[in-house]
């Protein structure tokens, strides 16, 4: 599986996600550092990607149709916590998770839990 990283979230992450099979595309190696959510879209659709983000922006199904994309996966994590920590977390969550639990759905995850919003 393919995975596009947007700018808010920290490069160790592509770390965690190769860990776990994806290949990992960070939108600040493709020249989209500072672009609108639909060029980071956009971007995530024709890599085939699922699109990791911690703007919320990207949860509005109204704008990102849940069934419409490969997959959409938003961290929410207080500023406060350690980037090991959310990594660690992440991890944890992700590794349950299977290629068709992301195709086309939202998935939200925070300490403690993980949501799954299904198209």
């Amino acid at each position: 599986m393919n995975a596009v990283i947007d700018e808010d979230l920290h490069r160790s992450l592509g770390i965690v996600l190769s860990s776990l099979g994806f290949t990992v595309f960070d939108i600040r190696d493709h020249g989209l550092r500072s672009q609108s959510d639909d060029k980071v879209f956009n971007f995530a659709q024709k890599q085939k990607a699922i699109l990791f983000s911690a703007d919320l922006g990207f949860s509005n199904i109204i704008r990102f149709p849940l069934g419409t994309h490969y997959g959409i996966v938003i961290l929410r994590f207080p500023n406060e916590l350690p980037t090991t920590k959310i990594n660690e977390v992440t991890k944890i969550f992700l590794a349950k998770l299977s290629p068709i639990d992301y195709l086309g759905n939202l998935i939200i995850v925070s300490p403690g839990k993980i949501r799954i919003r299904r198209y």
